[in-house]
């Protein structure tokens, strides 16, 4: 068996990641390859905690634009994410994963509330840990989250799932000169308003000095092979 080189990580994936070619919903054959790449990661002694977003059901800055108080599509928001997490954890179990979900909002019939030190017990079982509802609060993203989760469970490393194969310097779908970076520092991301994380989640890795890997979800195996130290995607860290 191979060596990895993370011991505790944080997955980051978007809601529309999901939602597949269809944009909206949950697609299974997507969830269940991404059950297959975490599977593959817990066979080999790694810890995992999963912060999921909700954008394939809903989205708090869009839904404020119809006429939505903000506050109340955020919240809105984080109940898409509960979803996705339960059709997570539903594909997860499936796949042999022991899984709990932990919600920033309490909603005891369905999941734990999140407590920090049950989450980290979990992770020492073995069993992997989905962060559901974001930090709990309006105005703050799932990458926010994802960032904050990070910080207090002591992950080494947070994995960025996109439906492109790193960070580029403009939209490659829009822009056929944009060029792709292999490595990037944190400032970097915030000069140059670089599309990886949102400022303030960019912040928080900062400070806390937790890098980032961006990297295609799409490819098959990638997150084992990021897990056992091999470059994909998008390194972004702290200044040397």
């Amino acid at each position: 068996m191979q060596t990895p080189k993370f011991k505790r990580i944080v997955l980051k994936l978007s809601g529309e990641a999901l939602a597949g070619e269809k944009g909206f919903g949950i697609d299974q054959d997507i969830v269940n390859i991404i059950a297959q790449q975490t599977k593959e990661v817990v066979d080999l002694g790694v810890q995992i905690a999963v912060v999921v977003g909700g954008g394939n059901f809903w989205r708090g800055a869009t839904g404020s634009h119809t006429g939505i108080e903000r506050s109340t599509a955020d919240y809105m928001g984080m109940l898409a994410t509960v979803i996705n997490s339960l059709a997570l954890q539903n594909a997860f179990e499936r796949h042999g994963i022991p899984t709990r979900v932990q919600t920033a909002i309490e909603m005891r019939q369905i999941a734990e509330p999140y407590i920090r030190r049950r989450a980290t017990r979990h992770l020492e079982k073995g069993r992997v840990v989905i962060f559901a509802a974001g930090t709990g609060n309006p105005y703050f993203s799932t990458d926010t989250a994802a960032a904050l989760r990070a910080a207090e469970i002591e992950a080494e490393i947070i994995l960025m799932a996109k439906k492109v194969d790193g960070v580029y310097s403009a939209d490659p779908k829009v822009d056929p000169l944009a060029t792709r970076f292999d490595n990037l520092n944190f400032m970097q991301v915030l000069q140059q308003r670089l599309r990886v994380m949102d400022s303030t989640a960019t912040s928080l890795c900062m400070e806390n000095k937790i890098p980032i890997v961006v990297f295609n979800l799409n490819e098959v195996g990638n997150i084992r092979r990021i897990v056992l130290g091999e470059k994909v995607g998008t390194y972004v860290r702290g200044e040397d």
